[in-house]
């Protein structure tokens, strides 16, 4: 178990500004360098930042020395070239980053939209992944919903947009108390500390403006490849995932339904599929000692 170097809820770690070989520029979060550790890459959901994995990183600080990315438009990162927020356009950031990065296969994690972008990246690039951690990662899954047919709005050309400049104008604690309701089993949870991040992390947000665009384009990207069909489904793909993969799922996850656990199960041909009866969207936010031990016991499965 973690020799618990790092109190929690931990601060966030620094940012540092990384430009890829096709002029890409990406903000990353990174823990030390520590004797032993293995190196990991973290990828954010649709609207998130690396912030999202502060906690976890904290908790895996003595067996990964991890490093959490801004997509595109995202967090500090600023908007991707011509503006294309397209699901290839955050694969391409990941895989860059992870090529000039150089530090061979890394234990890949990610949630949400970050999800989708760590499976296509593992069946498209087996050679830049080692483990591959999924939590409730945004595979196509048709079953009716209020909370995602709402998220599924901001994909509609127009709507989308409308819905995201909403969004933007709503006074950031309100914004952040919703998000809190929208993604945690149980929002009080959420520390003081870690509610005031948040608020101060919309409020940056809301300054900029390309903000709007970022959320709105990439969940209409998202979308169309729920649509896909054929050997680029991203069903297909997870089939084509050859590294060790774990999938958490929240049971009380109002945007994945924890229902696709059994399909995932299915799919990925060496998964373990756990589903955590209390949490929501972000388990990795919302029960990261939980999550940091599952993610541990994988690690030892994979590296018997």
């Amino acid at each position: 178990m973690t020799d618990r170097a790092y109190e929690i809820p931990a601060p966030a770690w620094p940012a540092e500004q990384v430009t890829l070989a096709n002029g890409t520029r990406l903000a990353v979060r990174s823990t030390p360098v520590r004797p032993g550790t293995e190196p990991a890459l973290l990828v954010h959901g649709l609207g998130g930042s690396a912030l999202n994995w502060t906690d976890l990183m904290a908790l895996l600080a003595d067996r990964l020395a991890s490093r959490a990315v801004d997509l595109p438009g995202f967090g500090q990162s600023p908007p991707p070239a011509g503006d294309d927020y397209s699901l290839p356009t955050h694969v391409r950031a990941v895989v860059g980053l992870l090529e000039a990065d150089g530090r061979g296969p890394v234990h890949l994690l990610g949630n949400s939209l970050g999800g989708t972008v760590a499976t296509v990246v593992a069946a498209t690039r087996p050679d830049l992944v080692r483990t591959l951690t999924l939590v409730s990662p945004a595979l196509p899954d048709l079953r009716p919903g209020r909370y995602r047919t709402q998220v599924a709005a901001l994909a509609v050309p127009g709507v989308g947009t409308a819905l995201s400049r909403w969004l933007a104008s709503m006074p950031a604690e309100r914004r952040v108390r919703g998000l809190l309701t929208l993604l945690f089993a149980d929002p009080t949870t959420v520390s003081g500390d870690r509610f005031a991040e948040a608020v101060a992390e919309v409020r940056r947000r809301q300054a900029l403006s390309h903000s709007v665009d970022a959320l709105a384009a990439s969940a209409r990207g998202l979308l169309q490849w729920y649509l896909t069909t054929g050997n680029r489904s991203l069903w297909r793909l997870a089939g084509r995932v050859t590294a060790p993969t774990l999938v958490v799922y929240g049971r009380q996850d109002r945007l994945v339904s924890y229902l696709a656990a059994s399909r995932a199960k299915v799919a990925f041909p060496d998964a373990t599929v756990v589903v955590l009866p209390r949490s929501g969207h972000v388990a990795q936010m919302e029960q990261p000692a939980l999550v940091a031990r599952l993610v541990r016991q994988h690690l030892d499965r994979a590296n018997p």
